[in-house]
C-alpha cells in the first residue's frame, strides 16, 4: 500500500517539530552566538568609526588652534594703476569666496574665516633705539585681528581700522617693544621699506604713528606660538658689519596698507585662513576633502590667472577686482589626515587580533554545542539510519530544524545591531561578515551531521589499524599547525596584521593546546603513580579518569586556553598603555608642570619663597668644531641649566644625579669667562668626536666674537636621554640632533638667540601648589603670557580621551567579556557532554560504598587537571603572544612617549580570570556530585 504525498509530508513536519522541542536548549545557545556576533558586525564598525572620527577631530582642533590647516595666501599688486593703491578691506572680503573653486561635495565644508596680511621686515630710520649695541633696527607689520582678544593696551588704543584723513597710519606696539625703541603713544616712526625693482629708483620711506601700547594676556590655545615676535623684541649679530640688529614687529589698522600703498610701498603677503568642518563623520569628510585639495591651486590658476605680471613675470591673477600675483595654497590637512591614518591602522591591527580571538571561540562555543545535539540525538540517529534512511536525508532533517533559527537569531542580531549603533560615523556596518558569521554556523550543523551519520569505510586486508590511523593522523594535524604558526609569526613580525595575518593568536593558541594535550597525560601519568602509592581510592580513580578523559578535552582546553589568553593580552596591552599614557604625559610637561617661551628668558622672582620647586633651562643651537680634529658638527643643541636645581625639583631622577654628580655648580658670576664648559654629550656626539672636547664662536652684545670650549666629563646613557627632565627642552629641538648639557654659566656667556628657547619646570610642594590652575599662574609669572603652558595632569587627561586609545580599550574590553561569556557556554556545554562518564563511574562507585564527601571529591579530582592545565596554556598564552609580536605591538603612538613602552602584564586580571576558571571547575563538580546523589545505578543503567 502506497501512502499518500500529503500524509508523508505531516509525517516530517511533525518529526521536524518533536526533533526541535527537544533540541531547543542547544538551538538557543546557537541563536545566542549568532544574534551577539550579527550583532557585533552592525553595532562595532560605527562605534569604531565614531572613535576614529573623535580621534581625528581632537588633532585637528589642537592643530587649527595653533595654525591654520589651510591657507591661502597672494600679494595684491599695487602698481598696476596710478597713483599705486590697493583696497585691503575689499580684497580680503573677496577672499571669502576663493572656496568655490574646491570641487567635491567637501567643499561645502571648508569656509574661510578670516584674513590677515604681513609686510617684510623694513628699516627703521628713526628714532634710533637707546643703547651702543644696536646699529639697525628692523620693522615688521602685521594686520591681525585674532589677536585683538589677546591683548589689553595700557596705554593709547588700538591701531583704528579707518585712519582719519590726513593721518600717519597707526601702529600699536607691545611694551617690551616700546621700551626697546624708546617710543610711547603718539611717537612717530619713519620707516624705509624695500624699492620695488623696474618701478622704483629709491625706497619708498613712510610715517606711522604709535596709537598705543599693549600687554598680552596668556592664552591657553597656543594661539602665541609662532608669534612671539609681536611680544618681545628679538636681537642678532649684524650679517655685514659688525653690532646687532633689533628686530620688532607691531600691529596696524585694516586700511593700513591702503595708506602704505599711497606712499608707494609694495603689497603686503595677503593669507586667509580655510577651516575645514569635520563635525559627524570626520574622516570620510576628512578624506573626500583631499582630493580637491590635491588640485586646488590648479583650480584657482585657471579660474583666476591668466595671462603674465609685467613687472615679476609672474603669472597675472585677479580676486575680486583688484590684480594680485599668484595664488599660493597650503595644505598641511593631508599630511596630518596621512599621519592619522597610519595610526588608526595601526589601532586597526591591535583591534584585529581581539576579534581574530573572539571568532575562534565562538566557534569552538558553536563547535560543542553541535556536539552535544549530536550527541543527544545519536540513538535517534542510529534508528533512522537502520531503518534505511540516508545520510543526506539525515543531514537535511537537522538543517530544517536549525537553520531556521540561525536565521531567525541573524535577523535580529542585525536588526538589534543597526539600532543600537551610532548615527553618522564614519564607519558603516559589514552586512558580509554578518552573513558569513550566520553561514559559518549554519554550516557547522551539516558538517558535523555528515560526519557522525556517513556509512564507515569498509576495512581492506592491508588497512592498518585504526590506532595506527589515528595516531598517523594526530602527527600530521600537529606538525600542520606548527608550521602554520611558525609561519604566521614570521610573517606577522615581518609585515604586520591584516585580515588573516589577525588569526595568528588563534593559531599560537592551537598549538599552546596541542602542546599540553602532549603533557597532559605524562603529568597525570606521575601522579598517577604517586596516588597508587597513597592509601585511598579517590585520589587514584580520579587520576585515572582524568588521564582516560585527556584525549577528549582537547576543544575544552581550546577555549579556555584562548578565552583566558585573549584576555590577559587584552588586559596585558590596556595595562602597558595606560602606564605608557603616564610616561608620555611626564615626558611632554617634564614635571608636573613646564613654560616653554622662544629665546632666552630670565624669571623675575625667586619661586623659592612659594610652594614651587623650579628649574629653568635654555637651549641653544651651536656650530661645534672638534678639538682633536677640528671637524665641524652643526647643529648642535646645548642646554645649560642648574643641577642643584634639577636635583631639587626631582630627587629621584637619574639624570639629576648624574648631573649634579659630574658638573660642578657654577653660582660664582665673577668666574674665569675662559675657563672651558664642563658639559655632558649625548652618544650621537660623542661618536663623531671619540676624543678631547669642542670649541663653538659667539657674539656678545657690542663685543668681539668669543671662543668657548666645552670639556666633556662623560657620555649620557639612553635612559638619562629619554628622562622626563629633559622631554619639554628636547622637544624643541629636530630629531636627531646632538646634545650636550652645560652649567648656567653658558648662559652668561651665550648671547640670547632668537631660535633659543628657554624652560621652566615646575613641581608643586603641596597639594595647592600642585593644582593645574596654581602651577599655570605661577608659570605665567614667571615667564610670561607668552609661554606655551604644559601641565601633566591635564596632558594625561588629554591622552587618556583621545579617540584611538578609548576605542581600542572598549574593543578589548567587550571583545574579552563576550569571549569570556562565550568561553563559560562553551565550557558548561562541554562538561554537559562528558558528564555522563563520570556520573556512571561516581554511581557504579557509590554503590560499592564510596561516600558523598568522596563522590564529590572524585567528581573536583577529575576536573582539577583540565582547570590547571587551562589556567597554565591560557597564562602562558596570554604572556607569549606579545613577545612573540613585539616588532608588530609598536604603542608608542598611543602614549606619546619618547619610546615603545614596556609590556607590563596586569598580574591581577590574570590571577582573577585563573580562579575564575578555578571556581567554574569546581562549582561544576559541587553540581555534578549533587545530581549524582539523585541517580541512582539503576538510572544510568537504563540510560545506557
Amino acid at each position: 500500500m502506497t501512502r499518500p504525498v500529503g500524509a508523508g509530508a505531516a509525517v516530517t513536519r511533525r518529526l521536524i517539530r518533536k526533533e526541535a522541542r527537544g533540541d531547543l536548549p542547544l538551538l538557543a545557545c546557537l541563536a545566542a552566538v549568532v544574534l551577539v556576533l550579527t550583532a557585533l558586525c552592525a553595532w562595532a564598525p560605527a562605534f569604531a568609526g565614531g572613535q576614529e572620527d573623535r580621534a581625528l577631530r581632537q588633532r585637528v582642533d589642537a592643530a587649527q588652534a595653533q595654525a591654520p590647516l589651510i591657507s591661502l595666501s597672494t600679494t595684491p599688486q599695487v602698481f598696476d594703476t596710478v597713483p599705486p593703491a590697493v583696497d585691503a578691506a575689499g580684497l580680503l572680503d573677496a577672499g571669502r569666496t576663493l572656496t568655490e573653486q574646491l570641487t567635491g561635495p567637501a567643499a561645502r565644508h571648508v569656509t574661510v574665516t578670516g584674513g590677515s596680511y604681513d609686510y617684510d621686515q623694513a628699516s627703521l630710520i628713526s628714532p634710533r633705539p637707546p643703547g651702543p649695541a644696536n646699529t639697525s633696527t628692523r620693522l615688521a607689520l602685521s594686520y591681525l585681528p585674532a589677536a585683538r582678544a589677546h591683548l589689553r593696551y595700557v596705554s593709547g588704543h588700538p591701531p583704528a581700522d579707518q585712519t582719519p584723513l590726513g593721518t600717519a597710519p597707526q601702529i600699536g606696539l607691545s611694551q617690551a617693544t616700546a621700551q626697546a625703541l624708546g617710543v610711547r603713544a603718539g611717537s612717530r616712526l619713519t620707516v624705509e621699506f624695500a624699492k620695488t625693482l623696474g618701478v622704483q629708483s629709491a625706497p619708498p620711506h613712510a610715517q606711522l604713528l604709535v596709537s598705543g601700547v599693549y600687554r598680552t594676556s596668556a592664552a591657553r590655545d597656543d594661539f602665541w606660538s609662532g608669534r612671539e615676535t609681536l611680544e618681545q623684541p628679538s636681537r642678532y649679530p649684524a650679517e655685514h658689519s659688525a653690532g646687532i640688529v633689533l628686530a620688532v614687529r607691531g600691529l596696524v589698522g585694516l586700511d593700513a596698507a591702503d595708506l602704505l600703498a599711497g606712499a608707494g610701498v609694495a603689497g603686503p603677503w595677503m593669507t586667509w585662513q580655510l577651516r575645514a568642518d569635520l563635525s559627524g563623520a570626520a574622516l570620510d569628510r576628512a578624506r573626500a576633502l583631499t582630493g580637491p585639495l590635491s588640485h586646488y591651486s590648479a583650480d584657482l590658476s585657471d579660474d583666476l590667472c591668466q595671462g603674465a605680471d609685467p613687472l615679476t613675470g609672474d603669472l597675472a591673477c585677479h580676486i575680486g577686482g583688484q590684480a594680485t600675483g599668484p595664488l599660493l595654497v597650503i595644505d598641511s590637512l593631508t599630511p596630518l589626515l596621512a599621519a592619522f591614518t597610519a595610526q588608526d591602522q595601526q589601532a586597526r591591527e591591535l583591534a584585529t587580533f581581539a576579534v581574530d580571538a573572539l571568532a575562534a571561540v565562538a566557534l569552538a562555543t558553536v563547535t560543542v554545542a553541535v556536539r552535544l545535539l549530536l550527541r543527544r540525538r545519536q540513538t535517534h540517529l542510529r534508528l533512522q539510519r537502520a531503518r534505511g534512511a540516508s545520510t543526506l536525508r539525515l543531514v537535511l532533517l537537522r538543517c530544517a530544524v536549525a537553520w531556521p533559527v540561525v536565521a531567525v537569531a541573524a535577523l535580529l542580531g542585525w536588526t538589534a545591531g543597526q539600532a543600537l549603533a551610532p548615527s553618522g560615523t564614519s564607519g558603516s556596518p559589514h552586512p558580509m561578515t554578518a552573513a558569513l558569521v550566520a553561514s559559518a554556523v549554519g554550516l557547522t550543523l551539516p558538517l558535523m551531521t555528515w560526519l557522525a551519520t556517513r556509512e564507515p569505510r569498509r576495512p581492506g586486508r592491508l588497512r592498518r589499524s585504526r590506532r595506527n590511523i589515528a595516531v598517523g593522523r594526530r602527527v600530521v594535524l600537529e606538525l600542520t599547525v606548527l608550521s602554520a604558526t611558525a609561519a604566521g609569526v614570521v610573517a606577522l613580525r615581518s609585515q604586520g596584521p591584516d585580515g588573516i595575518l589577525g588569526a595568528v593568536p588563534a593559531l599560537v593558541a592551537l598549538t599552546v593546546v596541542l602542546i599540553l594535550l602532549r603533557c597532559y597525560p605524562f603529568v597525570l601519568r606521575l601522579v598517577l603513580r604517586q596516588a597508587r602509592r597513597s592509601r585511598g581510592t579517590v585520589g587514584f580513580i580520579g587520576a585515572a579518569r582524568a588521564a582516560h578523559d585527556a584525549p577528549a578535552t582537547g576543544l575544552a582546553l581550546f577555549v579556555l586556553v584562548l578565552t583566558l589568553g585573549t584576555a590577559v593580552f587584552g588586559g596585558l596591552v590596556d595595562r602597558t598603555i595606560d602606564d605608557g599614557l603616564a610616561t608620555g604625559a611626564a615626558w611632554t610637561a617634564g614635571a608636573d608642570a613646564s613654560a616653554t617661551v622662544a629665546g632666552t628668558a630670565t624669571p623675575p622672582s625667586d619661586t623659592r619663597t612659594t610652594g614651587t620647586r623650579t628649574a629653568l633651562q635654555h637651549l641653544y643651537t651651536l656650530d661645534l668644531a672638534g678639538q682633536a680634529d677640528g671637524a665641524e658638527i652643526s647643529p648642535v643643541a646645548v642646554i645649560a641649566l642648574d643641577p642643584e636645581q634639577l636635583a631639587a625639583l626631582a630627587p629621584t631622577s637619574q639624570l639629576a644625579s648624574t648631573l649634579l654628580a659630574r658638573l660642578p655648580p657654577s653660582t660664582d658670576s665673577r668666574a674665569d669667562t675662559n675657563a672651558p664648559l664642563p658639559c655632558l654629550l649625548s652618544p650621537d656626539l660623542r661618536a663623531r668626536e671619540h676624543t678631547g672636547g669642542f670649541t663653538g664662536r659667539v657674539v656678545p652684545d657690542g663685543q668681539r666674537p668669543r671662543d668657548l670650549v666645552f670639556t666633556p666629563v662623560g657620555t649620557l646613557t639612553t635612559a638619562e636621554l629619554h628622562d622626563p627632565l629633559l622631554g619639554p627642552v628636547t622637544a624643541q629641538t629636530p630629531a636627531g640632533t646632538p646634545l650636550l648639557i652645560t652649567t648656567t654659566k653658558a648662559a652668561r656667556l651665550i648671547p640670547p638667540q632668537p631660535s633659543g628657547s628657554t624652560v621652566l619646570l615646575l613641581n608643586g610642594r603641596t597639594p595647592a601648589t600642585a593644582s593645574p590652575a596654581e602651577l599655570r599662574s605661577t608659570a605665567a609669572k614667571e615667564l610670561g603670557p607668552l609661554a606655551r603652558i604644559r601641565v601633566r595632569s591635564e596632558t594625561l587627561s588629554a591622552l587618556r580621551a583621545d579617540g584611538l586609545t578609548r576605542g581600542l580599550g572598549t574593543i578589548y574590553t567587550t571583545t574579552s567579556i563576550l569571549a569570556a561569556l562565550s568561553g563559560l557556554l562553551a565550557l558548561v556545554l562541554e562538561l554537559t557532554l562528558t558528564s555522563h562518564e563520570r556520573s556512571r563511574t561516581t554511581s557504579f562507585l557509590r554503590t560499592l560504598g564510596l561516600g558523598g564527601t568522596q563522590a564529590g571529591a572524585l567528581h573536583f579530582l577529575q576536573l582539577l587537571p583540565l582547570a590547571l592545565a587551562s589556567a597554565v596554556g591560557g597564562t602562558l598564552l596570554g604572556l607569549l603572544e606579545p613577545r612573540l609580536m613585539a616588532q608588530t605591538l609598536d604603542l608608542r603612538q598611543f602614549t606619546g612617549g619618547p619610546t615603545q613602552p614596556a609590556l607590563h602584564t596586569d598580574f591581577s586580571l590574570a590571577v582573577a580570570l585563573v580562579a575564575g576558571v578555578i571556581a567554574l571547575i569546581l562549582a561544576a563538580a559541587v553540581t555534578e556530585a549533587v545530581l549524582a546523589r539523585r541517580r541512582g545505578l539503576g538510572a544510568v543503567l537504563r540510560l545506557d
